[in-house]
């Protein structure tokens, strides 16, 4: 595997496009810490206090100055909605428990028994189980689509369609879908579209400048980035749809913890500089894969031959696409679980976008509840992995790669040797 690393560059409701070009997705550092491209002087902690009550006292019957109770709201989720608002230049979000909390809460406040959606089929394996397992038994119906063509997305569209879900880049195959392509489909149609944001957030990808209705995030991952806090978020400018949201939330408790909004709106400072370092690392290491003999296929947006790097320049921010790549060893599934054995840097983990380098085997982890047709049919294959880059020297990452891909490597010989001495001779 070469050593060398080259580094790459440093929508309103259904009524309204509010298109605008990827450039301006661009978020300073200064919204990150502030909630604010222009912060006032202000008095107070410098650090936002961690509230840990889970009630507030009433100065007379029928008057309180808080939420009344935490499951309602929380000065320091409070603060953490604020700043993730600001990101996409829309109202506060609604934080919730997990980014899958916060899907349940958009489902659940856009459908019901006998509605239908739309959603892609290359997607987090837990929205497939959550469609799948939870809502279908409910009545609520899912189509899944491949969104990269938005003939499919027009066609699987019926008058039942409630909702169109969709993810990009998909996970973990990286897949783009045109965001401002599905949303011109579906404000035709009169139904909301929502995207998972999660691999990108808003420093590099803002949806709903691009035309959507919501944004969708697990937290948990780079908008945290420290693996310690779990939490989703919702964002929207469509402010009655934000309060039917927040109304589901009351109802069902999903809401964030304070300790965990805490500790999310500490790493959401620095996530700007965290995420532009692991996208230029990740087309770094996405290269070196890419040169490397003993890997079949790499998926990474940035690379000059990804199917869709048109799009990606388009959609992506600051020529950045983000910390993720997926690749696949010569010699298939057992090839592909030597090389997770035998890596050292990278932690074999089921979780993306934290400052460490974690990888991970979709087919048996996070995609282990898509039915394998399904899988098969996007392209996660037995042996395909999924590497988040991490704020590691990038030569690193790649050396703790290359013994990887040289224990995947040794495996597919050995199948090899032994497929041609089994082979007939006549």
């Amino acid at each position: 595997m070469s050593r060398s690393i080259e580094l790459g560059a440093g929508g309103k409701g259904v009524s309204g496009s509010g298109a605008r070009g990827p450039g301006e997705a661009r978020v300073s550092g200064t919204i990150a810490l502030h909630g604010t491209r222009d912060p006032a002087r202000r008095s107070g902690p410098l650090v936002v206090p961690l509230v840990q009550s889970t009630s507030w006292a009433h100065s007379a019957v029928g008057r309180c100055d808080g939420p009344t109770y935490a499951r309602v709201g929380n000065p320091t989720v409070d603060e953490l909605e604020r700043v993730l608002g600001a990101l996409e230049d829309a109202p506060p979000a609604a934080c919730f428990a997990s980014g899958l909390a916060a899907e349940t809460a958009l489902f659940l406040a856009l459908l019901r028994a006998g509605d239908h959606a739309v959603v892609g089929e290359a997607i987090y394996g837990g929205t497939v189980r959550l469609f799948r397992q939870v809502l279908g038994p409910l009545g609520i119906g899912a189509t899944f689509v491949d969104t990269s063509d938005p003939g499919q997305v027009a066609a699987a569209i019926n008058p039942r369609t409630k909702l169109v879900f969709i993810e990009t880049p998909a996970n973990p195959t990286l897949r783009l879908t045109d965001i401002a392509a599905i949303a011109r489909i579906a404000r035709f149609a009169r139904v909301p579209l929502a995207v998972d944001n999660t691999f990108l957030t808003a420093v590099i990808q803002r949806p709903l400048d691009l035309g959507a209705d919501i944004s969708v995030y697990s937290t948990t991952k780079h908008i945290d980035g420290h693996s310690s806090a779990l939490g989703g978020a919702i964002v929207t400018r469509d402010e009655p749809l934000l309060e039917r949201i927040r109304f589901v939330r009351k109802a069902t408790g999903n809401i964030q913890a304070p300790f965990n909004a805490f500790l999310t709106t500490r790493g959401i400072k620095t996530l700007p500089l965290r995420i532009r370092a692991q996208s230029e690392a990740a087309l770094g290491v996405a290269r070196a894969l890419a040169d490397d003999d003993r890997v079949e296929r790499v998926h990474y947006p940035g690379l000059p031959g990804f199917p869709q790097a048109a799009l990606a320049a388009k959609q992506h921010a600051g020529g950045l696409h983000g910390g993720v790549v997926t690749f696949e060893p010569r010699g298939g599934a057992e090839a592909g679980r030597a090389l997770l054995d035998g890596l050292a840097l990278c932690t074999l983990a089921e979780h993306v976008g934290s400052v460490e380098t974690l990888i991970t085997h979709p087919a048996t982890m996070t995609h282990a509840d898509v039915p394998v047709d399904q899988r098969l049919r996007v392209g996660i294959t037995d042996g395909l992995v999924r590497l988040s880059v991490g704020l590691e020297d990038p030569a690193q990452i790649i050396a703790d790669l290359d013994r990887g891909l040289d224990a995947a490597a040794a495996v597919a010989a050995s199948a090899e040797k032994g497929a041609a001495a089994c082979a007939p001779t006549n």
